[in-house]
């Protein structure tokens, strides 16, 4: 039995009553909200698919809402998939010309989609188990270490911080004055109790002066209206939920392949290579999303840096999976080689890391000037404003709690939960959302590249995710009341200081009560991973276009397992009808 199954030690969850809410119908609100916010970033072409966009909301629970939360992740999220199907069937449109395509969304499998880290599984063991959690610093294994990465109050009565050791917790853990191990903390509580004590020594003042210095993801914890009159709040606000914009236009249009033999149903990026350099999460759904239409997405990783073999399980579905060191001259010729015939890179890391490798979306333009084929650069961070004059913490390293907590949505939370101060949400949905946001740019820059020529920048951040998602408001009152009597009160007994691992398995086991269809098979779908050495179980694709077919041709592996080559991929085509 796992820790999301076992049974809870205080009142149980009651049972949802018939919403009065709908997510579909509000699904289609949001929708056309995000089509206002993004209109001038996207091609006219994709606008032509809204009006064939079906919410499938056949059961009760795909029309309910799931998550014990204040904002609408589910409908957000619902209106991300329906764009990138109108998306998809604008660029199906250049290869095999129809009349209309029906886009479905399937709403049981968006809240899946939100939750895809903690209900995938290895031989049925999911993310709690600690037998599958080791990492290369032993950042995640190891409780101590892995509550560097916390929230914590501070010096100043009411205000908080929040830490992050990332993958590494050394250097946050020293930043505080405190051991990088200590064997004796094994007690969830007292590593925490631990862990803040230190924090209280300092303000916020000196814990941002401190993470500067040493280069450190954390961030003051503000509120909505605080993050707004900050000058980088000011100019995220300001700014669309993703933007596109030509690097060169001197390169010819490049179309997309042709269907094989011009079938009927076919995935849509079939030919097309994407380069993805991204950890974690929200870069590499990108590329899984991406995979799921067709593309050959190779990620490339270094075999000196950290990522967390659980979320790769989940992440790297579809793709093949490489390890180059970029300073090691010849793990760098063999990138060159990779990148001479790449359609997309996806960058997820700090902004300024790849351009200090050389590979900075002008210098790759440049190459692809001088190959005369354009190409698409995705870039993705925490904080957004990137190359945006005034935007002071567009430089600053980050995760999904660090977006979470400067823009407000913890403190959305907190309140939720009622109480005066910030709790982070469950689940990493602000990465599959800025995932998502992700994949549909890069489906812009890929149409202008085949309708216009040329190579294109696209860029969004999960700040920018945050901001749209909080423009949509909150739940009415009788939504969140429903939610706070049917979800198990353990849920609401979590505090600031609580993991955001303890905070998603409170939630997960309330939600497998009032929702068990979302952990059914018509939802997951099963493989055996030669790379994992087993069963991986995770959630279907939630978006279905006519005529064409959208899921992985490929088992999910960890990072580094394949041979940095185009050439020779697996290809096994009966996990589409699975």
């Amino acid at each position: 039995m796992t820790i999301s199954e076992q049974p809870s030690t205080t009142a149980t969850a009651t049972a949802p009553r018939q919403p009065s809410y709908s997510v579909s119908q509000n699904a289609r609100r949001v929708l056309k909200a995000l089509l206002r916010a993004s209109q001038q970033e996207i091609p006219a072409e994709f606008f032509r698919y809204v009006q064939d966009v079906v919410f499938d909301s056949r059961s009760t629970t795909g029309d309910s809402v799931c998550f014990p939360c204040p904002l609408r992740q589910q409908e957000a999220c619902a209106a991300l998939k329906a764009l990138e199907g109108c998306a998809v069937a604008a660029v199906a449109d250049l290869q095999h010309n129809e009349r209309r395509r029906e886009i479905a969304v399937n709403l049981e499998r968006v809240t899946c989609f939100l939750m895809s880290a903690y209900i995938t599984t290895l031989d049925g063991l999911d993310k709690s188990n600690p037998k599958i959690h080791t990492d290369i610093h032993n950042a995640q294994s190891i409780l101590y270490r892995r509550l560097s990465a916390g929230l914590y109050e501070t010096r100043n009565p009411g205000a908080f911080y929040h830490i992050h050791g990332s993958l590494e917790a050394s250097t946050t853990l020293g930043m505080i004055g405190l051991p990088p191990v200590a064997p004796g903390l094994t007690n969830y509580r007292q590593c925490i109790k631990t862990i803040e004590s230190a924090v209280k020594r300092f303000s916020v003042a000196e814990l941002e002066f401190r993470n500067k210095h040493f280069r450190q993801a954390g961030t003051a914890v503000l509120r909505q209206e605080q993050y707004r009159q900050t000058p980088h709040g000011r100019i995220l606000n300001s700014l669309p939920p993703f933007t596109v914009r030509h690097l060169e236009l001197s390169t010819p249009p490049v179309p997309f392949g042709e269907p094989e033999d011009r079938v009927d149903i076919f995935q849509c990026l079939r030919g097309i290579r994407v380069i993805e350099m991204c950890r974690v999460i929200a870069g590499p759904t990108i590329g899984k999303s991406l995979a799921a239409h067709g593309a050959s997405v190779l990620k490339v990783t270094s075999p000196q840096l950290p990522d967390v073999p659980f979320f790769q399980l989940d992440v790297n579905a579809g793709k093949h999976t490489t390890s180059l060191h970029l300073k090691d001259p010849a793990d760098r010729a063999v990138f060159e080689t990779l990148l001479a015939t790449a359609d997309v890179i996806i960058d997820g890391y700090r902004p300024g890391t790849m351009a200090r490798l050389g590979y900075s979306p002008e210098a790759l333009a440049s190459k692809a000037a001088q190959r005369g084929r354009g190409i698409v650069y995705v870039a993705e961070d925490c904080f957004g404003g990137s190359g945006v004059p005034g935007a002071e913490w567009a430089d600053r390293a980050g995760w999904q709690q660090i977006a979470d907590c400067v823009t407000g949505v913890a403190w959305e939370q907190g309140s939720f939960n009622g109480l005066d101060e910030p709790v982070v949400p469950p689940f990493p949905m602000s990465d599959y959302g800025t995932g998502s946001l992700g994949t549909i740019v890069a489906l812009s820059g890929l149409y202008r590249r085949a309708t216009e020529g040329g190579s294109w920048l696209c860029v969004t951040s999960l700040s920018q995710y945050n901001i749209f998602l909080l423009s949509l408001g909150s739940y009415p009152k009788e939504v969140q009341d429903e939610l706070r009597r049917c979800h198990d009160p353990q849920f609401f007994e979590l505090r600031h200081n609580d993991s955001v691992d303890e905070v998603g398995k409170r939630a997960l086991r309330s939600i497998r009560r009032l929702h068990p269809r979302l952990f059914a098979d018509s939802v997951m779908q099963s493989t055996y991973s030669l790379g994992f050495d087993g069963i991986v179980r995770w959630p279907r694709e939630a978006l279905e276009v006519q005529g064409l077919r959208i899921g992985h041709v490929r088992a999910t592996r960890p990072n580094g397992f394949d041979a940095p080559t185009w050439e020779g991929w697996e290809v096994d085509t009966t996990l589409l009808d699975a």
